[in-house]
């Protein structure tokens, strides 16, 4: 072989450069196979060629034997091997096991207790209340909706360049205070045009006027078509219960009942 492709086979092996494959050449190896029959000893004389280098060339040469061997008795056994009758085997029907059932039964039994608290739920849930309102308080109470999407949070003047101040509003004072001059770059005032419809101020959303209650007996002053009443925050949990039951009583709607960990509002 020349030298330029014994040069080049060298080079493939992993950690072999020029300089190492020609230190090689010049040391009597003139084939991969003189290579692959040298020892580690012979290999460490080459200049340049270390001993952990000259381990990896061998272990490289060993590798490739062993993939070699097992493709080469495949062959042979396709080659000797005749061609056999293929039959189709049908799939068994599967056994279900005992986890199996288990899964399905609990699956089942999930479902069930769903659709049993859905029921439940069901059952349990009543209407609210709803007051008796004339066409002009319902059209306000719309309005109201509607002026209460556009209108802007109304903040303190520069409360947020101090910090003992707070976000609560504050009528703006000063001769040179901008937003008392209503400088466009400055927050909106507050102002009459905000406010809602005259005939629905004062009214809860639902359109109940709202009373304040602290006794059972302040219940019967309370006409349930068109109030609602407001337990007080002094109540307690015993005089509130009361007032809960005389109110079923009555028909008349309570706007902050206790509910679990929530207020109904």
């Amino acid at each position: 072989m020349a030298k330029k492709d014994v040069i080049d086979d060298f080079t493939k092996i992993q950690g072999v450069g020029k300089a190492k494959a020609e230190a090689l050449f010049k040391n009597g190896y003139d084939s991969i196979e003189k290579l692959k029959k040298a020892d580690i000893k012979d290999l460490k004389k080459v200049d340049g060629i270390t001993d952990s280098i000259a381990k990896n060339i061998k272990n490289q040469f060993q590798k490739k034997q062993k993939v070699a061997k097992p493709k080469e008795q495949k062959k042979e056994k396709i080659e000797d091997s005749k061609p056999k009758k293929v039959v189709e085997k049908k799939p068994k029907p599967e056994k279900k096991t005992e986890k199996k059932q288990d899964k399905e039964e609990k699956i089942k039994d999930k479902k069930e207790d769903e659709e049993v608290e859905t029921e439940k739920k069901e059952e349990e849930y009543k209407v609210k209340k709803k007051p008796e309102l004339s066409k002009d308080i319902k059209k306000g109470l719309n309005l109201r909706k509607q002026i209460k999407k556009r209108t802007p949070e109304f903040l303190r003047e520069e409360w947020f360049r101090y910090k003992k101040l707070s976000k609560n509003w504050r009528r703006p004072d000063g001769i040179s205070s901008k937003m008392r001059r209503n400088f466009k770059y400055r927050p909106s005032k507050v102002r009459v045009g905000f406010r809602g419809p005259k005939n629905v101020r004062g009214l809860h959303s639902s359109g109940f006027e709202e009373v304040v209650v602290n006794n059972v007996n302040d219940l019967e002053r309370i006409d349930p078509k068109k109030q609602a009443a407001r337990i007080g925050s002094s109540v307690g949990t015993k005089k509130r219960l009361d007032i809960e039951k005389k109110a079923n009583e009555l028909e008349v709607r309570i706007l902050n009942l206790w509910e679990g960990k929530r207020w109904q509002i």
